[in-house]
């Protein structure tokens, strides 16, 4: 048969030249994982197969017989690995090879460092897959052909690593892949049979499925023997007194793409009106791509040990999108669907169940290992914060796991609980008090925190954007009312001797006449004027009424689109501040409306607001201060 080659030269994408600049820099110390991910791409084109061919059984071609084949030649020093997986097309192989489709590639490369033990880290989390044999081979030629094409429909790709790479037509009998690499000077290690066994049993002796190996000792005159090198049992099939810790690090690293082991894991084997095993991991660091829109779930779907489905969102709910491992069902049928997964109440109870078993993990985490749990909540604590917008039925056990910084504390660092913060709580404290700011800066500097401070009250210091919301999500914790510092009237009286309360009170009736007069010059900017609790040292502030949107939070509204209604701020003065005391004594009407207005433009300021007319500010400060 005569093949139509239409061979192209064409040229890698940009982003693929630079990972491949990167790995061959990076990764020269992981160098034999190069085995562990075409091992793993076999692995997964054959698991594709399987599942494609549940309704489509002519795609097995008479061979259902799956095995992965390992092969090296001295002479020519080559490698080459083979399947007899899914396979692909022509248009699979440029797609798949020739471009990065992932979401947060430019993150990716934006969070580089140059140093190359943690690139090499972002690298293993990136997913290097078929790019990593560049940095042992310096030519690499992979020949193709997908399940139900015809003999004449191979096709065969090179390249050199080089920006470059070629791509043809040409015959292939069977169905699947095989990748021949062609060893750099001064790799020789891996042309050894005993090494590349040493590299199987240490990266994929889970890998379910047989690699076959020629054995070394071969007798001469017969048929040359082969060997299975991997154990090719299910990991998480097999009682959990069986594995090695090393076992489930290993395991990890094959089903996350990570060189290093996880923080912590689960193996549960879930046995009554359901059957099914979680293996799950919770990785050491977030992912770089956490937060983008199309980042892909971790949780691997089997059926009875035959794999469904990668990326199965519905097992693991969306803030646990970073969990990685396994879930085998023994009951679900084999021709399950993304859209039978969408409605169907085993994977409803399934995924209850993974949920609570992965949140018990980190609630015994949280109170046994502190600082394991301190680590993962500066990886994974703001995407854990969206538990609380998203799972209701796991509320009380999510509050526990959050941490906040607080007055209490020097630094950024959040390590402070609901639960030590109700523990410490003043005699009498009826309510947990937190402020909501633009940074940790802005919060911990906030005038609002002024009387807390004086009074030894704590209060939780939150500026990431979910934190707006945690007022209206938890509005209480352990029977202690969750309340902002910025909204509604504060009542510290039960902190405040009588001798403070009565010159309180002489103070405030002394400034009623004031009040007024600031409410009438500033009745077009702010909602009310009013004696402040909460100031000990500024002259005045500007807060929200106990149902009024923070501004922050106005802000991010409609950086999204949304329409935010317009409400005015209360005006809050000290009365005893040195500042309050010469506006109340001013008699000039156009001074007292310059003071007046200084006075709410500086608390705008205060608040971390920008000013509507800032040149108007500094014309009108300029003229009080040349009138001093």
């Amino acid at each position: 048969m005569t093949v139509e080659t239409h061979k192209e030269q064409l040229g890698f994408q940009a982003e693929v030249k630079q990972l491949l600049d990167l790995m061959i820099h990076s990764l020269y110390s992981h160098k034999e994982i190069f085995l562990r991910e075409l091992i793993s791409n076999a692995s997964d084109a054959i698991d594709r197969l399987r599942f494609d061919a549940l309704s489509d059984s002519s795609l097995y071609e008479r061979d259902a017989e799956f095995k992965i084949r390992v092969d090296y030649d001295k002479e020519a020093r080559t490698i080459t690995v083979s399947d007899n997986g899914i396979g692909m097309n022509r248009q699979e192989v440029i797609e798949h090879i020739g471009t990065i489709a992932k979401s947060g590639t430019r993150e990716f490369f934006k969070s580089l460092t140059g140093d190359k033990q943690k690139d090499a880290n972002l690298i293993g989390q990136f997913g290097v897959g078929f790019y990593s044999t560049f940095v042992v081979a310096d030519n690499i030629t992979l020949t193709t052909r997908r399940a139900g094409a015809t003999a004449d429909e191979g096709v065969r790709w090179q390249s050199e690593g080089q920006g470059e790479y070629t791509i043809e037509n040409v015959e292939k009998a069977t169905r699947g892949t095989e990748v021949t690499l062609h060893l750099r000077e001064g790799e020789d290690e891996f042309l050894s049979g005993s090494r590349l066994r040493e590299i199987i049993r240490k990266y994929s002796d889970h890998i379910m499925l047989p690699i076959i190996m020629q054995k070394e000792e071969q007798e001469e005159g017969k048929e040359p023997e082969e060997e299975v090198v991997n154990r090719a049992s299910a990991l998480w099939t097999r009682p959990r007194n069986e594995i090695t810790e090393q076992e489930y690090n290993e395991f990890y690293q094959h089903v996350a793409h990570d060189f290093g082991d996880p923080l912590a894991y689960l193996h549960s084997k879930m046995e009554g009106t359901q059957e099914y095993t979680l293996l799950l991991y919770i990785p050491a660091h977030a992912p770089f791509d956490l937060y983008t829109r199309e980042f892909h779930h971790g949780v691997k779907l089997y059926v009875r040990r035959v794999f469904i489905m990668d990326d199965a969102e519905k097992l693991m709910p969306r803030y646990l999108r970073f969990i990685r491992g396994v879930i085998d069902s023994n009951d679900l049928p084999l021709n399950v669907s993304r859209e039978i997964l969408q409605q169907n109440r085993q994977i409803d109870q399934i995924r209850s169940n993974a949920t609570k078993k992965v949140l018990g993990l980190l609630t015994d985490m949280a109170k046994n290992e502190s600082e394991k749990y301190a680590s993962f909540w500066s990886e994974f604590g703001r995407v854990m914060k969206e538990g609380l917008l998203e799972d209701r039925g796991n509320r009380d056990t999510l509050a526990k796991l959050q941490r906040f910084s607080s007055t209490l504390t020097e630094s950024e660092t959040q390590d402070v609980s609901l639960e030590a913060y109700v523990s410490r709580m003043k005699d009498g404290q009826d309510s947990i008090y937190y402020l909501v700011a633009e940074s940790h800066a802005a919060a911990k500097n906030s005038p609002l925190l002024e009387i807390f401070k004086k009074k030894g009250v704590e209060v939780l210091l939150l500026s990431d954007p979910l934190d707006h919301f945690l007022g209206s999500e938890l509005s209480e914790f352990e029977g202690k009312k969750l309340q902002s510092v910025s909204k509604g009237e504060i009542d510290l009286d039960k902190f405040t001797d009588e001798q403070e309360k009565e010159e309180q009170q002489k103070t405030a009736d002394e400034a009623r006449g004031l009040v007024e007069r600031l409410k009438q010059t500033l009745q077009e900017k702010v909602k009310d004027v009013r004696i402040t609790q909460r100031l000990t040292s500024s002259p005045a502030c500007l807060v929200i009424d106990q149902y009024g949107i923070d501004p922050s939070l106005k802000r991010l509204l409609e950086a999204t689109g949304q329409k935010v209604p317009h409400d005015k701020q209360i005006l809050e003065i000290n009365p005893q501040h040195p500042i309050i005391n010469r506006i109340k004594s001013e008699s000039d009407t156009q001074r007292f409306n310059d003071w007046a207005n200084v006075l709410f433009e500086q608390s705008v300021l205060s608040s971390g607001e920008a000013l509507e007319d800032p040149i108007d500010f500094v014309n009108r400060l300029n003229n009080l201060l040349a009138s001093l």
